[in-house]
């Protein structure tokens, strides 16, 4: 018998609303955060009509937020964000990745956000496989662009068949809201969107 995977996605799948937003808040408060937001407007604006790439607008945002960062301090910011946000997580979709962990199968949360605040808002579940966005550092120090590839759309894709190719192994069971999930869905034994 095959075994089972169940792959994640995590803004508005397995949480209430989309993160990256809301953890630059509690980083900047609220006043920065609009002022950074305002200072993003144009890529923003760009992106939402579909001339500026997704990864682009957000390592931009990112950059003006966190280029500099002690990659400890945030770290720290991630562990913080999980304790001020406990009702963040979507009750009946924790219910069914808890039902996957009891069944035995393998499970995954792919997303765009950053594991340093997606894993401490999951930490009860160690078992849980994360494929992310990934800050790039240097010297301990965020530089404000990305490692890897934004992990949104094809690249939930990829970075899924990286980890799991032998695809004839196993039974896919994929959990999306957005746009940026329908590749991995449309690769699924089952989606749920």
């Amino acid at each position: 018998m095959k075994r089972q995977i169940a792959a994640f996605d995590f803004d508005g799948t397995l949480t209430r609303k989309d993160t990256l937003l809301l953890f630059i808040m509690h980083v900047k408060g609220y006043w920065r955060t609009a002022c950074i937001i305002f200072k993003c407007l144009p890529w923003i604006a760009a992106y939402k009509i579909g001339v500026y790439p997704n990864w682009k607008a957000k390592q931009r945002l990112f950059s003006k937020c966190f280029k500099g960062m002690e990659y400890s301090r945030f770290i720290e910011y991630g562990i913080s964000f999980a304790v001020s946000y406990p009702d963040l997580l979507r009750e009946d979709a924790v219910r069914t990745l808890e039902k996957h962990l009891v069944d035995g199968d393998t499970v995954y949360v792919i997303t765009a956000s950053m594991e340093e605040w997606v894993k401490p808002l999951l930490a009860k579940y160690p078992s849980i496989k994360y494929l992310a966005t990934i800050p790039e550092c240097v010297e301990e120090r965020l530089t404000g662009r990305f490692a890897s590839p934004n992990c949104y759309g094809e690249e939930k894709v990829r970075r899924f068949v990286q980890c799991e190719p032998f695809r004839d192994e196993y039974v896919l069971l994929a959990y999306g809201d957005s746009a940026g999930d329908k590749a991995l869905l449309s690769m699924a034994d089952k989606s749920f969107y």
